[in-house]
């Protein structure tokens, strides 16, 4: 995936089109995304985790599985 084909605002979907959030800041080794809700959380995504679709951004896992997964800052980079 490019820079050029994410951008803030970009809904970021899961497993069965399941909504994960929306982009907030794109970063070159992860992606910021809020979560909707009355309480939204910040995410924080690896680049290598997310995968262009035809229809956008995807990522292998539901809603909750992407909380448990990313609810916390990345330690260290993907690259690493």
């Amino acid at each position: 995936m490019s820079n050029d084909e994410m951008t803030p605002g970009t809904r970021l979907v899961g497993r069965a089109k399941a909504v994960i959030g929306t982009v907030d800041a794109v970063f070159v080794d992860y992606l910021l995304v809020r979560t909707p809700g009355l309480i939204p959380v910040d995410l924080y995504i690896p680049r290598p985790e997310v995968e262009m679709g035809p229809d956008g951004p995807h990522v292998d896992g539901s809603p909750s599985e992407a909380y448990r997964r990313w609810h916390r800052p990345l330690k260290r980079a993907p690259h690493e």
